[in-house]
C-alpha cells in the first residue's frame, strides 16, 4: 500500500509542477491528503498507532 501512495504522491508532485494557477489549489490539497494518508499507513504498519477504534 505504501508503494502505491508513494507513486501517487510523485504523480501529484509532477502535476503540481506543470499546473496552471486554477488547478494548483486542488492538486495541493490532494497532495496534502495523500501525504497524511501515507503517514498514517506507515504508523499503523510500524505499530505506532492502533487502527482499531477505542470502543
Amino acid at each position: 500500500m505504501t508503494t502505491a501512495l508513494e507513486i501517487h504522491i510523485e504523480e501529484l508532485r509532477a502535476e503540481l509542477r506543470n499546473a496552471d494557477p486554477a488547478e494548483r489549489g486542488q492538486i495541493e490539497a490532494e497532495l496534502e491528503l495523500a501525504r497524511a494518508e501515507l503517514v498514517v499507513v506507515i504508523a499503523e504498519r510500524d505499530g505506532v498507532v492502533d487502527a482499531e477504534p477505542p470502543f
